[in-house]
């Protein structure tokens, strides 16, 4: 028994830590630091919003999204359903390693389906064009709301 739990905990972790860039052109997933919008880590103060509930990575607009392991694609997603903020009002439900996360601000190429890891999942939208200045970088938020940079 204590084996399988080693096992199932290892195996996750190992997922996305043993995996590719989730954003071209950052090989390390490099996580958004503070910048005049705030800071990117779980829990960050959101003002007047409550806390951060995912992490950012950065990621350049226009840049391709990539797998962090293999995934099921489990539908599109409305991130903010706001005119203001359509140019980056998409993301991306996904499945895989036993987990259940999201991301925001992608245009997924298709909405259902598989996609091994290191394979593109689709374009990092204009976040400049909503928030200037802001670090540019996708929102990874697991389905619970749990903390996700253990696994990143």
């Amino acid at each position: 028994m204590l084996f399988r739990i080693y096992f199932l905990i290892c195996g996750c972790v190992c997922v996305f830590v043993c995996s590719p860039a989730l954003c071209s052109g950052n090989p390390n997933n490099s996580q958004r630091t503070r910048d005049r919008h705030g800071a990117g880590n779980y829990g960050a103060s959101r003002v007047p919003h409550g806390t951060h509930q995912g992490l950012d990575i950065r990621c350049s607009d226009g840049a391709e999204v990539l797998a962090p392991f293999d995934v099921t694609l489990h539908g599109k997603l409305i991130v903010y359903n706001n005119p203001d903020k359509a140019a980056i009002d998409e993301g991306i439900n996904l499945r895989g390693g036993g987990l259940c996360f999201k991301l925001f601000y992608v245009r997924a190429d298709k909405s259902t389906g598989s996609v091994r890891k290191g394979e593109r999942i689709g374009t990092m939208l204009p976040m400049q064009s909503v928030y200037p200045g802001i670090t540019s970088h996708v929102h990874v938020q697991m389905c619970d709301r749990s903390d996700p940079t253990p696994y990143f």
